[in-house]
């Protein structure tokens, strides 16, 4: 499983999600992401937990906390979606 960390600062950092999650278990993955045109962090975060039974307990205390001026929403992350890379439909080709 993975953590989806959500209405993230701006300014956040790997290591800031390390100490918060590390409080819950070992962890074994953190990804940022960034836009991809101005490397700017897009505002949330997945990190995984070796356990899940921690990242359960993580999700639970940590959902609706708030954290650097912000409340975070922390939940299960869900499986990415298949998109197109031009958006919308394949089959509503002009």
């Amino acid at each position: 499983m993975s953590i989806y960390v959500g209405n993230l600062a701006y300014e956040i950092e790997r290591e800031d999600l390390n100490d918060v999650f590390g409080e819950y278990g070992n962890v074994k993955r953190i990804h940022i992401p960034t836009d991809r045109d101005t490397g700017r962090v897009r505002g949330f975060a997945f990190v995984e937990l070796e356990s899940e039974d921690n990242e359960a307990k993580a999700i639970e205390i940590l959902d609706g906390a708030e954290w650097m001026g912000r409340d975070i929403k922390v939940n299960k992350a869900r499986p990415r979606e298949n998109r197109s890379s031009f958006g919308g439909s394949r089959n509503n080709r002009f």
